[in-house]
C-alpha cells in the first residue's frame, strides 16, 4: 500500500491566478516556504505548490474565482491546529491569518466580529474587560484561529452544543468558490444570493424539501446532532434555517474550508461566571471514573474532564501538574477535573455540596476536595489543556501521533471506553491513551506507530474498521469536535447512510461544482484514503524531536510574520534531515541556502515559544545549536577575545554610539551599510537615528551603593546594555534612579569591583559563540564570588534579559539571581515616600519578564508610578533581541506591529518595560520614548 509523500517537484500553479496578487512579496513558492506550510497538527503531510499571504476578502474572492476557472485545488488556511488532515493540501495555500486580524467588541461585550486569523484567547482578552467570552472553549485556544473555529464547529471544554459555534454565530461574510462575497447580516442577503447563485439556491430549496420530508432522515439528523457532531456537514441546518443566506451560513459552520471561505464573522458572547470550585479526582480506575459520570453530570457540574492512566502518567514527569496526580506508582488510575460554576456564593456553595458528597462516595484513591484555590485550578487546566501535545510528545521517535475524538451517550460511556481499551489490547497500541470531554460523552483517543509498511497500515486499518463500528452502535459520532477531515471522510456514509450522504454530495456539487476546494476532505468515495499521506517523521535534535507540530507556539513568535514560526523551524529541519535520508542533494541545498535567513537569522532566539509549547520545547534552544554549529572560526575567536577584554569593548561600544550621535545620521547610516554589505548583515548592526548616544560607565557604582552606613541586601550587577546605550531622552538611565531610590528607602546592596568587565553572557550564548561564553561566565562567577564572601546576597540585575543570562549562569551554582523589579517591589516599594503618580502608563513586557514570572512584580511597581496602567492585549517579544533589532530590523518591525497600532490607541501619558533593548525597540516602533519603569518611578517619587 502506497504511503510515501509524493517529492517536491516543481510548482505548477497557472500564473493567470498568481498575477492576481499584487505584492508579488506574498506568494510564497520556494521549497522553505512549501515545505513550512505542509504541516498541521494532523498525522497528515500534503505539500502545496504555492502559498498566497492573502491581502484582504476581495484578494481571496478573486484567486478564488480563478481557482475554480482553473480547476486548481485550494486550501484555506488559518491556524493549522487541525487534527483530522483538513488544514493542508496538495495545490494552492492561501494563507488567511496575517491579514485577517481584527477584532471589533460591539454592544459592550455582548457580541463581537472578528476576521478568522484571530485567536480565541486574543478575542477573549478583548472581551474580558466586559464580562464576556465565546462560546466555544477549545484547549488550543491560544492557538486555534476564529477560522478554524468556524471551519470545525468547535466547542471544547464547557460549551457542549449549547454554546458552540453553530449556536453563538451570529453573521458571517462569505467567499464562494465562484468569487460571490454575501454578507448574511445584510437585510437584502437573500437576494443578492439568490440573483448570484440562482443554482444553488434553488439546490438548498430542493435539499430542504427531500431532508424534512423524509421522516428517516429527520430523525437521523436529530440523534447525532443531539451529542457534539462534527461528521460530515452540519445536515442539522437544513431543520433549522429556511432562508437561503442564512442556511448557506450554517452549512459552512464545521465545513472544513470545502465550500467556502468565511471573511469575517459575528458572535454573540457569552457571559463569565464569576465564581468556580474545582478538584482533580483520581479514580482507582478507568471504569470506576466514567461511571461515576451521569450523577456527576446531573448534579449540574460545568466540565469534567477525563484523564486516564497513561495521561497521569505522562503528567507526573512534566512541571507543574496537580499534586493529586504525584505521590504515587500509577497503575490503572483514571481521574476526572470536576468543575463548578456560579454568579453568586449561595449557588457555588449548593453546588459544591451537592458535587462534594458524590465525590466523598466514589471510589477515590484519596479525598479529592472541591476548591476556588486559584493556584490549584491553574495547574488543573494547564495539565489539560496541554494534554494531547504532552502525551504525543512522550512517543517513541520517529513514530506518530494519530489522534481519533468521538462522542457517544453518556450512559455508553463507560462500556465505550472498556471496549476501546481492549481494542488497543487486540491491536497491540499498547501506550494508547484517553482523555477528553466527559460530561458531552466526548473523548479522544491516541494512537502512537510508524504507520509504515503493510503490517502497521493493515494493523490501523483493521483497529479502524473496528472502532468505526464500535462508535455506531453505540449510538454516536465518529467525530465531535476535531472535524472530519481527512481521517473520517471514508466513514460519512458509514455514520449517515446512503440517503443522507447523497444530500451530502449534492450540496458540495452546488456550492462547488469544480470540486476544487479542500479536495479529500469531508467527502471522499476513495475508502483507503485515511491511511494515504501519513506522515513519517525524521529523528532531529534532540532539542524539538518531540515536537507534534500543534502550532500552540505559533501566535507568540517574533517572527511568525516575517519568515519562519518555531513549528516551521521545526518542519524544515524533519524535511532537510528527511531529504538527505533520500539522497536528494537539490531539495536539502534548497533548504540549507534559505533556512540560514528564515530559519537562523531571523530567530529571536527569545524563548517565548517554551511558555506556549505544552512540551516544553524552547525551539531558540535549537537555533543557538545551529548557530554554534556554523559558528565562523575567526568570529568566535573575536568574540572569545572581546569576553576577555569587555570593559574595553563595551566602552567602546558606548563611545561609538555618542560620536554617532553628534554626526549626519546620513553618514553614519551609510557607513554601516556599506560594512554591512561587505561584511555581512548578520554581523554588522545597522545604525539608525532612533538609536541614543552611549550610557555612562558602570565603575563609579563600585562599592556599596545606596544608604551610607546600611548594610547592603543584595550584590547588584548593573547590566552592561544600560552603560552602552545611554538613557532615553531626558532620563538619567536605570543604575541612577535605582541609587536615589536606594537612599530614600534607606536601603544598600553591593556592586563589585570588577562590574565593568561583566556580562551575562547571553550575547555569547545567542549567537552560538561558546567558547566566548564560557570564559565570560567564568569571569562573572569569580568575581561574585569575590563580592563580600560568606554574605550569600541574592544577585540583582537591572535589564530583565540580562538577570535571565546572570541567573542561567550562577543559580548551578547555588547562588539565587533576581531582577530589579523583584528588588524594588519587596524591599523598596513599602519604605518610599509617597509621590505625584503620572495619570496613565503603558507597559511592554519582554520575554524574559514573561518567562521568570516577573510581570507581576513589574505590573506591581508600574501601579506605585501611574493611576491607570495598561498592558496591550497585543504586547509579545519586541524581536530586538540584544542586537537582533540592529542587525535585522525587518525583525523588530514584524513583531512589533500590532502592539505598536495598538499602543498608539491607548495613548499614555509614559511608556515603560524592564529592559533597555526592549525599550528601544519599542521606541523605534511607537514613535514614544520607553524607560526602565523603575526610573519613572525615581523621576514620581522625586516630583
Amino acid at each position: 500500500m502506497a504511503l510515501s509523500t509524493p517529492a517536491l517537484g516543481e510548482s505548477k500553479i497557472s500564473p493567470s491566478i498568481l498575477n492576481l496578487v499584487t505584492d508579488p512579496e506574498r506568494v510564497k513558492s520556494r521549497s522553505i516556504d512549501r515545505v513550512a506550510y505542509a504541516s498541521d497538527a494532523s498525522h497528515y503531510l500534503f505539500t502545496p505548490q504555492a502559498v498566497v499571504i492573502a491581502k484582504d476578502a476581495a484578494e481571496v474572492a478573486a484567486l478564488l474565482k480563478a481557482a475554480h476557472q482553473n480547476n486548481q485545488p485550494v486550501t484555506l488556511r488559518s491556524g493549522g491546529t487541525s487534527l483530522a488532515g483538513q488544514a493542508s493540501g496538495e495545490g494552492l495555500m492561501i494563507d488567511v491569518r496575517k491579514n485577517f486580524r481584527q477584532i471589533t467588541v460591539l454592544d459592550q461585550g455582548k457580541r463581537v466580529r472578528v476576521q478568522p486569523g484571530a485567536t480565541v484567547r486574543q478575542v477573549n482578552a478583548r472581551l474580558a474587560v466586559y464580562g464576556t467570552k465565546l462560546g466555544p472553549d477549545p484547549a488550543s485556544e491560544g492557538a486555534c484561529t476564529i477560522g478554524g473555529v468556524i471551519s470545525n464547529n468547535s466547542s471544547g471544554m464547557a460549551c457542549g452544543t449549547e454554546f458552540n459555534t453553530y449556536r453563538t454565530l451570529e453573521s458571517m461574510t462569505f467567499v464562494l468558490p465562484s468569487g460571490t462575497m454575501i454578507d448574511t447580516a445584510d437585510p437584502d442577503a437573500d437576494r443578492k444570493l439568490a440573483a448570484a447563485e440562482p443554482e444553488l439556491v434553488a439546490t438548498l430549496d430542493q435539499l430542504i424539501k427531500r431532508v424534512r420530508s423524509n421522516p428517516d432522515s429527520v430523525a437521523k439528523i436529530q440523534k447525532h446532532f443531539a451529542l457534539k457532531n462534527t461528521m460530515g456537514y452540519g445536515l442539522n441546518s437544513f431543520l433549522d434555517f429556511d432562508t437561503p443566506a442564512a442556511l448557506m451560513a450554517h452549512l459552512i459552520i464545521g465545513s472544513e474550508g470545502t465550500l467556502a471561505f468565511v471573511a469575517e464573522a459575528v458572535f454573540s458572547t457569552i457571559p463569565i461566571r464569576k465564581l468556580a470550585v474545582t478538584t482533580l479526582a483520581v479514580f482507582d480506575n478507568l471504569d470506576s471514573a466514567t461511571r461515576a459520570l451521569p450523577d456527576l453530570v446531573d448534579s449540574g457540574a460545568a466540565t469534567l474532564e477525563l484523564l486516564d492512566s497513561t495521561s497521569l502518567r505522562v503528567g507526573q514527569a512534566l512541571p507543574g501538574v496537580p499534586e493529586a496526580i504525584l505521590g504515587f506508582e500509577v497503575g490503572s488510575e483514571a481521574a476526572l477535573l470536576v468543575e463548578y460554576h456560579a454568579d453568586a456564593p449561595e449557588e457555588l456553595q449548593g453546588l459544591q455540596r451537592i458535587g462534594q458528597g458524590l465525590l466523598d462516595a466514589a471510589p477515590l484513591r484519596s479525598q479529592a476536595l472541591l476548591s476556588s484555590d486559584a493556584k490549584n485550578r491553574q495547574s488543573a487546566w494547564k495539565f489539560r489543556k496541554g494534554l494531547y501535545a504532552s502525551v504525543a510528545g512522550a512517543r517513541a521517535s520517529g513514530t506518530t501521533a494519530l489522534l481519533e475524538d468521538v462522542a457517544v451517550p453518556v450512559a455508553s460511556l463507560a462500556d465505550t471506553c472498556g471496549s476501546l481499551q481492549e481494542l488497543f489490547t487486540e491491536y497491540g497500541y499498547e501506550d494508547s491513551v484517553i482523555f477528553g470531554h466527559a460530561k458531552d460523552g466526548n473523548i479522544h483517543f491516541m494512537l502512537t506507530d510508524r504507520f509504515e509498511g503493510d503490517v502497521a497500515l493493515n494493523r490501523y486499518n483493521g483497529f479502524n474498521d473496528k472502532m468505526v463500528q464500535l462508535i455506531l452502535d453505540k449510538g454516536g459520532n465518529l467525530k465531535a469536535e476535531h472535524g472530519t477531515g481527512r481521517a473520517m471522510a471514508p466513514f460519512v456514509r458509514a455514520q449517515y447512510g446512503d440517503e443522507l450522504y447523497e444530500v451530502h454530495l449534492e450540496l458540495k456539487a452546488a456550492c462547488d461544482p469544480r470540486m476544487m476546494m479542500n479536495p479529500g476532505v469531508i467527502v471522499d468515495e476513495d475508502h483507503a484514503a485515511h491511511m494515504r499521506n501519513i506522515k513519517l517523521n525524521a529523528t532531529i535534535q534532540i532539542e524539538a524531536d518531540r515536537c507534534v507540530e500543534c502550532g500552540y507556539c505559533e501566535p507568540v513568535c517574533p517572527s511568525k510574520d516575517l519568515t519562519l514560526t518555531p513549528r516551521q523551524r521545526i518542519v524544515v529541519q524533519r524535511a532537510m534531515e528527511k531529504a538527505k535520508a533520500e539522497g536528494n542533494e537539490q531539495l536539502l541545498k534548497e533548504l540549507e541556502k534559505d533556512y540560514e535567513y528564515d530559519g537562523v537569522q531571523t530567530c529571536a532566539v527569545d524563548g517565548m515559544c517554551v511558555t506556549a509549547c505544552p512540551v516544553g520545547i524552547n525551539t531558540g534552544l535549537l537555533v543557538k545549536r545551529l548557530r554554534r554549529e556554523e559558528a565562523n572560526p575567526v568570529m568566535a575567536a573575536g568574540f572569545k577575545a572581546a569576553a576577555k577584554g569587555w570593559g574595553a569593548v563595551s566602552r567602546g561600544g558606548a563611545v561609538a554610539l555618542t560620536v554617532a550621535d553628534k554626526m549626519p545620521v546620513s553618514l553614519v547610516r551609510g557607513a554601516t551599510d556599506v560594512a554591512r554589505k561587505i561584511i555581512g548583515e548578520d554581523v554588522v548592526p545597522q545604525y539608525s537615528a532612533d538609536l541614543p548616544a552611549g550610557g555612562k560607565p558602570r565603575k563609579p557604582l563600585i562599592g556599596n551603593l545606596g544608604a551610607e552606613g546600611a548594610a547592603p541586601l543584595a550584590v547588584y550587577l548593573p547590566a552592561c546594555v544600560n552603560s552602552m546605550f545611554g538613557p532615553a531622552g531626558e532620563g538619567e538611565g536605570v543604575a541612577s534612579a535605582f541609587t536615589k531610590l536606594l537612599k530614600q528607602a534607606g536601603v544598600s546592596v553591593y556592586v563589585p569591583q570588577g562590574i565593568e568587565s561583566m556580562c551575562c553572557s547571553t550575547p555569547w550564548t545567542s549567537k552560538g559563540y561558546k567558547s566566548g561564553h564560557d570564559v565570560m561566565a567564568e569571569h562573572v562567577l569569580e568575581e561574585v564570588r569575590a563580592a563580600l564572601p560568606g554574605q550569600n546576597l541574592p544577585i540583582i540585575s537591572d535589564a530583565s534579559s540580562c538577570t535571565e543570562g546572570f541567573a542561567l549562569t550562577l543559580e548551578q551554582h547555588g547562588f539565587e539571581v533576581t531582577d530589579l523589579l523583584s528588588f524594588t517591589a519587596q524591599h523598596l516599594l513599602d519604605k518610599l515616600p509617597a509621590g505625584h503618580k503620572l495619570a496613565s502608563l503603558t507597559l511592554h513586557p519582554t520575554c524574559s519578564s514573561n518567562q521568570m514570572g516577573l510581570n507581576p512584580q513589574l505590573q506591581q511597581v508600574a501601579e506605585a508610578v501611574a493611576d491607570t496602567v495598561s498592558t496591550p492585549v497585543n504586547w509579545g517579544c519586541c524581536g530586538f533581541a540584544g542586537d537582533r533589532g540592529m542587525l535585522h530590523p525587518e525583525l523588530t518591525a514584524s513583531a512589533t506591529a500590532a502592539e505598536a497600532a495598538e499602543v498608539k490607541q491607548i495613548n499614555s501619558q509614559a511608556h515603560a518595560s524592564c529592559n533597555r533593548t526592549c525599550e528601544l525597540g519599542m521606541t523605534r516602533a511607537t514613535g514614544k520614548e520607553y524607560q526602565h519603569v523603575v526610573e519613572l518611578l525615581a523621576q514620581v517619587t522625586n516630583a
